[in-house]
């Protein structure tokens, strides 16, 4: 009987603990119609295309980075060509 009470106070600690674990998880970046932030960036190349595929886009292509920092290329996105961005902070902007 009072394995059968402790019960609902475990199956709540795991919620909880489950929670916290996925809360504190690096989000995967998100493509943004806003206009990517100047600053120094300290993206890799290969680091900066890895950034922008996680956001959704393919087939990247021709990354350089500008005097302000920002990774630019193009990619696909719905079978569309777009022009894609990367600040410093890692945002993923589509059509800067």
């Amino acid at each position: 009987m009072r394995t059968l009470r402790a019960l609902p106070l475990i199956v709540v600690g795991l919620c909880l603990v489950s929670s916290v674990a996925s809360a504190q998880s690096t989000p995967s970046p998100v493509p943004s119609t806003q206009q990517p932030a100047a600053g120094a960036n300290s993206f890799t190349e290969a680091q900066a295309q890895e950034r922008i595929e996680k956001a959704g886009f393919t087939e990247v292509k021709g990354l350089k980075k500008d005097d302000q920092g920002i990774w630019r290329g193009t990619a696909m996105q719905s079978g569309k060509q777009v022009n894609v961005a990367l600040d410093f902070q890692g945002n993923v902007a589509a059509n800067p």
